[in-house]
Parts: structure tokens; C-alpha cells; sequence
């Protein structure tokens, strides 16, 4: 009687250890690719500068775009920030744009930001997360390089070196 409740037992810890061992199988080999893939067209938007300008990304067609999503907190995006105003500086006059998201911020902790590292490109502020739920961002930083024709060309996640983003903005220069 021991022995076949031993067995039992036995039997039903293997079966709730292969059950565990399988939902973690599957929540970590998950698709987590982005809902924008390389080779897609980008999904438009409309968002308003921290100077109130609006941008709308189709009115870019004909220009590379290098598009950042970022936070003010987020010790990646402090660092690859000055990176990508440098070389904004040399590619803006050769067709390719800078339209920087930063996500869920207030214009203050933003404004206070662009002032500290002196941010010359476009800055908007995603209030309700709509871009960045469109481009299925996370985490952040993210990037992605959008050609003349408003084709995902590269789709970048993590901290970039002055050298990544030039030939990031090179790759996208029409």
C-alpha cells in the first residue's frame, strides 16, 4: 500500500514538474519580434513636437528616417543621445531626419533633458503609448532605420556607439 502511494506520488510530482518545466519552455521561446518587421512599411503617425510643431511621418517620404524611441531614465539612451545629435549634425543636410519618442514623460523632465545634452532634432512626447504600441517597442532604447520610401530597413534594440548610428544614418541616407 506504501509502495503504490509512493508510486503515485511520484508520478504526479513528475507530471506537475514537466507541466512547469513546459510554461517556461513556451513564455520564454515566445514570438517577442516586434510588430514591425524589417522590409515592412512603417506605420504612420501624428505627434507634436516640444516645440508644437506636428510630424507625421509619411511627410518624410524621399528622407531617411532614424527614428529613437527613449527615456529620460533609461541610462542607454543618456549615453547614445549626444551620439545621435552628433551625427544628426552631419546628416540632416544629406536627407536624413532624427524623430526622436520619448515615451510617457512629462514636457518638463523632457525639456529639462533635451537642455542638459543641448538635443538640436525633433523631440516628441508618446502621452498614450499609441506609437509605441504600433512599432511593438520593449525595450527601450529602440531604433529603427526607415528608407526613402518608408520601408523598415533595421530595427535596433539597446545602447548604440557614435560609430553604430553613423552607419545607421549612412545605411538610410536616400
Amino acid at each position: 500500500m506504501k509502495k503504490r502511494r509512493l508510486v503515485m506520488r511520484t508520478i504526479i510530482l513528475l507530471i506537475l514538474g514537466a507541466a512547469v518545466a513546459y510554461s517556461l519552455y513556451a513564455n520564454l521561446t515566445k514570438d517577442t519580434k516586434q510588430k514591425v518587421a524589417v522590409g515592412e512599411k512603417a506605420p504612420d503617425f501624428v505627434l507634436t513636437d516640444m516645440d508644437g510643431n506636428k510630424h507625421r511621418l509619411s511627410d518624410y517620404r524621399g528622407q531617411g528616417v532614424f527614428l529613437n524611441f527613449w527615456g529620460t531614465w533609461c541610462p542607454p539612451c543618456k549615453k547614445e543621445m549626444p551620439y545621435i545629435n552628433n551625427q544628426y549634425q552631419q546628416y540632416k543636410d544629406k536627407g536624413v531626419q532624427v524623430l526622436s519618442i520619448d515615451i510617457q514623460e512629462s514636457e518638463l523632465q523632457v525639456n529639462q533633458f533635451a537642455e542638459h545634452y543641448k538635443l538640436e532634432f525633433p523631440i516628441m512626447i508618446d502621452t498614450d503609448k499609441e506609437v509605441m504600441t504600433a512599432y511593438g517597442i520593449n525595450p527601450l532604447p529602440a531604433t529603427f532605420l526607415i528608407d526613402k520610401n518608408g520601408e523598415v530597413v533595421k530595427y535596433h534594440t539597446g545602447e548604440m556607439t557614435e560609430k553604430m548610428v553613423r552607419e545607421f544614418m549612412e545605411k538610410i541616407k536616400p
